[in-house]
């Protein structure tokens, strides 16, 4: 079972969770403050991150970007209601998705394992190793590389890019994207996909403004390609 840090100020919800975890096989390792989970990160190895937005001294958004720079792990960011804007911040931040609470444990779990899922070729037949102008995507490896030098995607971007390039030229959807990439089912999470779509711009693409790989077709959603 992946192991799980979770990053959680709230007593009552930090020892809810990491017993309905602990209870489904999960070893958790739980800390009150940012500054006490970036420094469980490296004794710990976590498969993945669970992060409070709220936190006091250094907060979530500032805890996503440091673990960022030095890591492409796995991170759900967990908000409370009305927190839209600290949301928008924290996926450009480069969390993976996020939860809203109060949360059952049987969601968060689910959001674990949607988010650590492996991606195959879906069936399409694809090689496994694509060319594409200057990247380089190796759909068993699932590497990624842009004119020779390795790509560090997060999780979430990886599985954009996957799902994309496995159909250039086809155009997805909004919705389409959550519940094929993020197996979401609900229309309030678009965000999620554009600020998705943002990050790995900034990381695939020689200008960001101007997208040769991911493209838009606006009112309609977003295709690779073509080249």
């Amino acid at each position: 079972m992946p192991r799980v840090l979770l990053i959680e100020d709230d007593p009552s919800v930090r020892e809810g969770v990491e017993l309905g975890l602990r209870r489904r096989g999960h070893e958790v390792r739980a800390a009150a403050t940012g500054e006490a989970g970036l420094a469980a990160l490296a004794a710990f190895r976590p498969d993945l991150l669970l992060l409070d937005l709220m936190l006091p001294g250094m907060n979530g958004v500032q805890v996503c970007r440091q673990v960022r720079e030095r890591s492409q792990l796995p991170i759900i960011m967990l908000t409370a209601r009305g927190d839209d804007f600290d949301v928008v911040i924290g996926l450009e931040a480069g969390a993976d998705d996020y939860i809203v609470k109060p949360a059952r444990t049987e969601v968060i779990e689910a959001r674990i394992r949607a988010v650590l899922r492996r991606l195959d070729d879906g069936g399409t037949g694809r090689p496994a190793v694509e060319v594409h102008g200057a990247l380089t995507i190796d759909r068993t490896g699932l590497t990624v590389t842009k004119a020779g030098r390795p790509l560090a995607l997060a999780p979430s971007e990886l599985k954009l890019l996957l799902h994309l390039s496995a159909a250039p030229e086809q155009v997805f959807s909004r919705q389409q994207l959550l519940e094929h990439v993020w197996e979401h089912s609900y229309h309030a999470d678009a965000r999620l996909v554009d600020a998705c779509v943002a990050r790995l711009r900034g990381k695939i693409e020689d200008e960001a403004g101007s997208p040769r790989y991911v493209q838009t077709l606006r009112g309609f959603g977003y295709r690779f390609g073509p080249l």
